[in-house]
């Protein structure tokens, strides 16, 4: 049995050659120069003596070139290696040596680092930028189309964010990743072909990568690129393109609601919106549903999983501060610190399996083995389910805090405080005590300069337990974020 993931867009370019693939500002590419370009970049390859099962890196943000270098690659049945676009270059040299790359394809925007990556890795380097359109690279007869690849042959590695330790890369497989973007998307929304999808989460990170690009090449529908997220410009391209959906991390969607316009943005054509990559915060959701006047549904995934494992969709009651149900041919349960399965409504580390599952960590025996006891991929989450099935992210077991013997949750505390008028955003961390073990700090961003944290840390203690409010508090000007717009607390420890 063959299976390649690059299929969708040859389907689609079949089904609908004229229709608009994708834009980026004026420019627009249709299903059919898209496939062309992606077949042109395959040729390529393969006369660059790239082989199918070769790894081929990507450094290229939300610009055309990314999808026709993606498409290109899988066609070639070799395997892409997409990178962070914000690498330093000893990062890059790192990610090509241990993926073992043979080629990396970088925007001239990032040609520094990726150049001395490279150069330092021994892998050659190719240029792929608005002015060459990656016309260095393809070649004037094009494949006929892609390459036979098996469904458990590796499609795509993608490198975790390494908060300990070295980033490991995540083997996800032509079946892993098909059926994640053509069948369990389509499921969970009422996505037609007609859909314009706004693409400005990073597309080489698994949530932009499979729910918005690939999930609108299979069902033959057009996302518009945004390079850089900034509301204003969000706003601009949502009104200007007929935006119909959103997919964005909870910090866009406090951006866009904390957005200052003289006059209210145009956002009648937005139908659904949806969130992922972070825990949503409940006060935040329930603004932005309202200024807005759209429904946000809150989603659960990571690298490993494709990344769609859970979804609230729309045939089944929505829970606000819920991940809601595993999709369609996965499965979801909470065990405790010795694997066992918890009942409802206990407190445990989220286990998932199914389709969507990786192979494994490339060359990492050991880490694939630990991440996958008796049968189970292990999230890291800390979570529970509810009596009607549905799931609820507590926090990270990494992120826990434990203060005088009790296990304090940073994202229960950071629900307080976004229910405070004044609280823009905000992060709970645990800092060192003499007595206590762990002492909980929160870092806010305010919209008050005259709230201080004698203030705040009231408020808190009229809504926690006595063990969980912060005594801690620092104001700063902005949170650290990540290429997606996650808050990296990593950062904020010192």
């Amino acid at each position: 049995m063959h299976l390649n993931l690059g299929s969708i867009l040859r389907g689609s370019a079949a089904r609908r050659p004229e229709h608009v693939a994708l834009r980026l500002d004026a420019y627009t590419l249709s299903y059919a120069e898209l496939d062309r370009a992606a077949r042109g970049v395959a040729a390529g390859l393969l006369d660059r003596g790239v082989a199918p099962g070769d790894k081929v890196a990507l450094m290229i943000p939300n610009v055309p070139e990314f999808s026709i270098a993606y498409f290109g690659i899988l066609y070639a049945g070799a395997t892409v290696v997409p990178l962070n676009v914000l690498l330093a270059a000893p990062e890059v040299e790192y990610h090509l040596r241990d993926s073992g790359s043979c080629l990396l394809i970088a925007h001239s925007l990032f040609g520094d680092p990726a150049a001395a990556g490279a150069a330092a890795a021994g892998v050659p380097l190719l240029a792929a930028d608005a002015d060459d359109g990656l016309g260095a690279l393809a070649a004037t007869e094009g494949v006929d189309g892609p390459r036979p690849t098996n469904p458990a042959d590796t499609a795509v590695i993608l490198y975790t964010s390494g908060t300990t330790g070295k980033p490991k890369g995540a083997e996800l497989t032509h079946s892993n990743l098909f059926l994640n973007c053509a069948l369990v998307v389509p499921r969970l929304v009422p996505v037609t072909h007609e859909e314009v999808a706004l693409a400005t989460l990073p597309l080489f990170h698994s949530f932009g990568q499979t729910v918005i690009q690939n999930a609108c090449i299979a069902l033959g529908a057009t996302f518009t690129l945004l390079p850089r997220f900034e509301p204003g410009a969000a706003f601009e391209v949502i009104a200007r393109d007929g935006v119909t959906l959103f997919a964005g991390v909870p910090t866009m969607y406090f951006g866009l609601l904390h957005h200052e316009t003289a006059t209210p943005p145009d956002t009648s054509s937005l139908r659904l919106c949806m969130s992922g990559g972070a825990p949503m915060p409940v006060e935040v959701m329930k603004a932005f549903e309202e200024k807005f006047s759209v429904q946000i549904l809150e989603g659960y995934g990571l690298s490993e999983t494709s990344p769609v494992a859970s979804f609230n969709d729309l045939e089944r009651s929505r829970k606000p501060g819920s991940i809601g149900y595993p999709v369609w041919g996965v499965e979801m349960q909470i065990v405790d610190d010795k694997d066992h399965p918890l009942p409802d409504g206990e407190r445990g580390e989220i286990c998932i399996r199914g389709h969507n599952i990786m192979k494994g960590y490339l060359g990492r025996e050991e880490a694939t083995a630990e991440s996958m006891r008796g049968g189970w991929f292990h999230s890291g989450d800390v979570g529970i389910r509810d009596a009607d099935g549905a799931f609820f992210i507590v926090d990270r077991i990494k992120d826990m805090i434990i203060r005088g013997g009790f296990n304090v949750y940073p994202r229960e505390i950071e629900e307080v405080l976004y229910a405070h008028e004044s609280i823009v955003e905000a992060a709970v961390l645990g800092v060192p005590h003499e007595s206590h073990g762990e002492e909980v700090k929160a870092v806010v961003v305010s919209s008050d300069p005259a709230l201080d944290a004698e203030a705040l840390i009231a408020w808190c203690r009229e809504r926690l337990a006595a063990y969980k409010y912060p005594r801690v508090v620092e104001f700063v000007k902005e949170l650290p974020k990540g290429p997606t717009g996650k808050i990296l607390k990593r950062e904020l420890v010192s």
